[in-house]
């Protein structure tokens, strides 16, 4: 007997890693999906194997989101579509070199990917959940978004902004019935290395987590309504600590008088 519908998860990057087992999860969790990735053949694979086994509704939507048009695209799937109910914004793409080895071409479309497909997809599916009074949106940051001297500064900046980002939508739709969640994966067994230029393999074993157990832990920290998860991390307290001094210093950011350590003698007047 199948299941009744959650409603549709839209899952970008599914085709292998990390965005290929949330669709399985999700799936077995009773959502249809609509699955986004540039390799039609994978997705094509993917939806007969979950379609088997679920006998959920999967639809295979080949898209590249690097490109305008095929952005747009998804864009007007997210924006018409009232059956979606999740938005898993995970397609991204990272490189390992430093700056001054850095092809600024490569930078520019990473940019474009991680930043600016994700905003215009979260900006596509945002009013109709609105209009609704619910939904689900995970967005795929990493642990380079508060330790950016760990991999490529292009890199954990466009990540740094998924996480601001994120905080940002939190805050201003939780009242609406909007749950969003920003998912920080430290080293997680996936294609991701090998196409930065760097094989996993090359990594302390000990570093890696599986792409199921990184999923997996996403999802219990979705049902347990944290809002930041970072699957690695042993101790919550830590991140919890962390969260709590930056919104501590937010409300002593803007002030008339410099700090007295510049040594200004009196406030000047704004002009």
């Amino acid at each position: 007997m199948t299941v009744e519908s959650k409603g549709t998860a839209l899952i970008t990057g599914a085709s292998s890693g990390i965005g290929a087992v949330y669709a399985d999860r999700l799936a077995h969790r009773g959502y249809d999906l609509i699955i986004v990735s540039r390799n039609r053949a994978k997705l094509d694979k993917l939806a007969t194997r979950l379609t088997n086994e679920t006998r959920r509704s999967i639809e295979v939507l080949a898209a590249d989101l690097s490109d305008n048009q095929d952005q747009a695209r998804v864009e007007e799937k997210l924006k018409r579509d009232a059956s979606i109910t999740f938005l898993v914004n995970n397609a991204g793409i990272g490189t390992f070199a430093p700056l001054l080895d850095s092809d600024v071409n490569k930078s520019d479309e990473m940019i474009s990917l991680n930043i600016r497909a994700l905003t215009r997809l979260t900006y596509a599916v945002v009013p109709g959940m609105v209009a609704r009074g619910a939904g689900t949106i995970i967005n795929i940051s990493s642990i380079v978004a508060i330790s950016p001297e760990t991999l490529n500064g292009v890199y954990g900046a466009s990540k740094a902004y998924v996480l601001a980002f994120t905080h940002s939508l939190q805050h201003e739709l939780a009242s609406k019935g909007i749950r969003i969640q920003a998912v920080l994966p430290g080293a997680t067994a996936t294609d991701f290395w090998d196409a930065g230029g760097l094989s996993v393999s090359n990594l302390p074993p000990d570093w890696v987590m599986s792409t199921e157990d990184l999923v997996d832990s996403a999802l219990s920290g979705l049902d347990l309504g944290e809002l930041v998860t970072i699957p690695p991390l042993p101790d919550v307290a830590e991140w919890d600590r962390f969260e709590a001094a930056r919104r501590g210093m937010s409300t002593r950011l803007s002030r008339r008088e410099p700090a007295a350590r510049y040594g200004l003698k009196a406030p000047r007047k704004a002009s």
